[in-house]
């Protein structure tokens, strides 16, 4: 199952109570789809990171998910998620969250797991890892924010 084809189950609704009563008992990743070095990192951590039961989400792609975790004060334009259970780690968090519990096969997991699977080490390269987002969204034409492409075609 690619990336496109997973879908969010019980988060239609317009109310932030569904994405807590849905929590998963498998974490799950909400990265940018539109960012070739996101995707490629959410690839990996899903298929070799060994984390069991890792689902990733398009968090670009999946507007319901986004507009709940928006509403709730999480952006994607500031980084990657990991939802565990009813916990939404951001940012430096959420790769460090990850980072902490991969056994890598894939050599790029190999180098970034143990340097950023400290959070303070995590802090001070993540927003290294946001300008090369920035900078791979740019190339491609999109905006560094769904959100705000979206409400511009409305």
């Amino acid at each position: 199952m690619t990336v496109k084809d997973k879908a969010v189950t019980d988060m239609e609704s317009d109310s932030p109570e569904p994405l807590a009563q849905s929590a998963s008992p498998q974490p799950v990743l909400v990265f940018d789809g539109g960012c070739l070095f996101c995707r490629h990192f959410a690839e990996l951590s899903e298929l070799r990171s060994g984390i069991p039961g890792l689902q990733i989400r398009d968090g670009r792609a999946d507007q319901a998910l986004r507009e709940q975790l928006e509403r709730r004060g999480y952006r994607l334009r500031d980084g990657a998620m990991v939802l565990d259970g009813e916990q939404i780690l951001h940012g430096a968090e959420a790769i460090a969250w990850l980072c902490r519990r991969m056994t890598p096969s894939a050599a790029l997991l190999h180098l970034l797991a143990p340097l950023l699977a400290d959070s303070r080490r995590a802090r001070v390269m993540y927003p290294l890892l946001l300008v090369a987002r920035r900078l791979a969204l740019s190339l491609r034409g999109l905006p560094l924010d769904p959100a705000t492409a979206l409400a511009a075609r409305r």
